[in-house]
């Protein structure tokens, strides 16, 4: 009697001799073969940074005038002619080179849910904290190594629903506005000015320079958020989720506050917290 690893080796061996057979007949969807009459696209995984996808961070991108006007569009066919009224407006020299949706899977990294649409692009430019906090009014975040794209994507995109000036990050370790972090974002990266320092302690002197209040969010604080906040201009300092805000950055903020849970799990992911002390700064502003 043959064994149960006996059986399964047999029908793995089967299943990749079948696989084989199917590529021998395909004609352009499946590795074994290609269609001649379609213009070869070949992937090169290594231009990766720099690419933006999805159709809003893309969208964003190509009718942000502070853009560089060299760009590389791919797009489906589909996509591209519902681009065609934004790009007469926006980018009226840029053609979209037509590929398929398995071309442009090619073309990213591995799980990039593009919708059709991919844009190469040179990154932005950031934007001084003086320029950023210039007329000191609103609401200025500040992110003390936070570095996963998708945790800082969602806070651009926090920042830019609750009407925020501004992010402000660290220059060393942090994540490239593109990518996955700007899917994220969902086109808030172009909505939203950054500016990258070298030292957020320094940064935190200049804000309070010009005339900015900083609150840091700390589980451990003794006041809730509510409590820590005015009326003021605000700079909310968030840390990175396992080690939250350092020491240094703590004693530049004026004060700590922390977002009371009465559930029992212990902490938040730094872009749900983002997005529940902006809620809860603009509540405090509207109240007056």
């Amino acid at each position: 009697m043959s064994t149960f690893r006996e059986r399964n080796d047999r029908k793995s061996r089967g299943e990749q001799g079948s696989q084989r057979e199917r590529g021998k007949g395909s004609q352009g969807g499946g590795r074994g073969g290609w269609d001649p009459s379609r213009p070869r696209f070949k992937p090169k995984k290594e231009e990766a940074s720099g690419w933006l996808w999805g159709r809003h961070a893309v969208e964003a991108a190509l009718a942000n005038p502070k853009r560089a006007a060299e760009m590389r569009l791919l797009a489906t066919a589909d996509r591209a002619r519902d681009l065609q009224p934004l790009l007469a407006k926006h980018r009226k020299q840029l053609r979209a080179e037509i590929v398929d949706s398995k071309q442009l899977s090619d073309r990213l990294p591995t799980g990039a849910v593009h919708q059709g649409l991919a844009l190469k692009v040179a990154p932005l430019e950031p934007v001084s904290i003086d320029d950023l906090a210039e007329g000191a009014e609103g609401i200025i975040l500040m992110l003390d190594q936070v570095t996963d794209p998708q945790n800082v994507g969602a806070i651009f995109r926090s920042a830019a629903a609750f009407g925020a000036r501004g992010v402000v990050i660290q220059d060393r370790n942090a994540p490239v506005l593109s990518g996955a972090l700007a899917k994220a974002a969902a086109g808030a990266v172009d909505r939203i000015p950054s500016a990258r320092v070298t030292n957020l302690s320094r940064a935190l002197e200049r804000l309070s320079d010009l005339g900015w209040r900083s609150v840091g969010l700390a589980g451990e604080a003794d006041q809730t958020l509510a409590e820590a906040l005015d009326d003021r201009p605000t700079v909310l300092v968030l840390g990175s989720e396992g080690e939250g805000i350092r020491r240094l950055v703590s004693e530049h903020c004026d004060a700590l506050g922390r977002i009371p849970m009465p559930g029992e799990f212990e902490s938040l992911n730094v872009s749900n917290a983002a997005a529940v002390a902006l809620y809860e700064t603009v509540r405090r502003r509207e109240k007056g």
